[in-house]
């Protein structure tokens, strides 16, 4: 980028955060807008979507992320009460501060939510992670992604079929950057601060000795409602990963949602088990270094199938579709959905030194972020000085 400074009159970029998956993706923006030549002034906006404050600061802490300039407070609420007091509390900001754009990430409804409010106020938005799509219209955030790139002005997109499907939607392509992903650029980036499986069980008063079988260990999370609010479903799921962890033994990282259900419908029995070693919600540094180390990865997380691609484990997704195809295509992902023999079958089929190679895909280089940057830079501000 050239030198010179950020045009005057020219207001800062507001970047959006709401949960636990915004903040990886943030992390290297920041860093990146912060590096640029000129650097590209940033205020860091939270929405409150996610709001444990233990595992909040935590996240903040493990990314090196600054404290949010606004905390918008929001919490918890249905789908309609969370978005609605999303938008009504992030307008006075964008009237406060004049932003020069708004750059939103992922899926969430804070994303939706801010978007909304700064098109109609004839804010530039620029969403990152666009063009995802799994096609199934009962997951609340396909909502919030197609309808966040109907309105955006630049989409940022991670793999190469994302410009396909927003072509298929009517999106023309000079609103469309091939970038990277940014979630590959925090884990490169923070890969060398990973905690170790040990000290990571050790810090939950579980026993370390679980790391010590032949076979290795495999990490589960399972936190999405068609997997875990209801009974029968989730009683089969915890069948078969106590069937796999006679063979190899689990890390379990349990969703508060996930643990409320299994207490609710009577099914502690199913992970007490010494080859089950049940964690609560880990932090991401826990999680890297426990990814990183593993045999295989079995979850329903969007985030956990890229990582694991682009650190070469085996994953098995137990969802009917994913959003992220290339992590199937090219990557270490298998999508098992919730069959009991298929996940049973491939689970095997890894232990036998048959599962996915797969190769990291084209652009997840860990300089997503600063691609961003230099394509935000010409945009917003090309009048700058030379």
């Amino acid at each position: 980028m050239s030198h010179g400074q950020w045009p005057a009159g020219l207001g800062p970029i507001l970047c959006v955060v709401g949960a636990r998956p915004n903040f990886m993706k943030m992390a290297p923006i920041l860093r990146a807008f912060a590096q640029s030549q000129p650097a590209i002034p940033a205020l860091l906006v939270h929405t409150g979507q996610h709001y444990d404050r233990d595992m909040n600061d935590k996240l903040f802490e493990d990314l090196q992320l600054p404290q949010p300039d606004i905390n918008l407070g929001v919490g918890s609420g249905s789908h309609a009460v969370q978005t609605a007091e999303v938008m009504r509390r992030f307008e006075p900001v964008v009237d406060e501060y004049h932003p020069a754009g708004v750059i939103v990430v992922g899926d969430v409804n804070s994303t939706l939510a801010c978007t909304l409010v700064a098109v109609k106020k004839g804010i530039p938005v620029a969403h990152v992670e666009a063009g995802l799509r799994s096609y199934d219209r009962a997951m609340p955030e396909e909502i919030n992604r197609v309808l966040t790139d109907q309105v955006a002005d630049r989409l940022y997109t991670t793999e190469r079929s994302a410009a396909e499907n927003l072509a298929r939607e009517g999106v023309h392509a000079e609103r469309i950057r091939f970038v990277g992903n940014v979630m590959i650029d925090s884990l490169r980036f923070n890969l060398r601060f990973a905690r170790t499986p040990a000290d990571t069980l050790a810090a939950s008063d579980s026993d370390p000795a679980l790391l010590a079988d032949p076979n290795g260990y495999g990490v589960v999370t399972l936190h999405r409602p068609s997997n875990v609010d209801h009974a029968e479903t989730l009683a089969d799921l915890l069948g078969v990963l106590r069937e796999i962890s006679s063979r190899l033994p689990l890390i379990f990282a349990l969703h508060p949602r996930t643990r409320s259900n299994i207490e609710r419908f009577g099914l502690n029995h199913l992970l007490e088990s010494p080859r089950i070693a049940v964690l609560p919600p880990q932090g991401y540094l826990e999680m890297l270094g426990l990814m990183g180390g593993a045999r295989m990865v079995l979850t329903d997380s969007g985030g956990l199938q890229e990582e694991t691609t682009a650190l070469g484990v085996p994953c098995l997704t137990l969802r009917e579709n994913t959003e992220r195809p290339i992590t199937i295509s090219e990557g270490t992902n298998t999508l098992v959905g919730r069959d009991v023999s298929a996940i049973r079958s491939q689970a095997e089929a890894i232990l036998a030194g048959q599962g996915k190679q797969g190769r990291v895909p084209e652009l997840w280089d860990g300089a997503a972020a600063e691609r961003i940057a230099t394509d935000l830079l010409a945009w917003l501000a090309p009048t700058r000085t030379e």
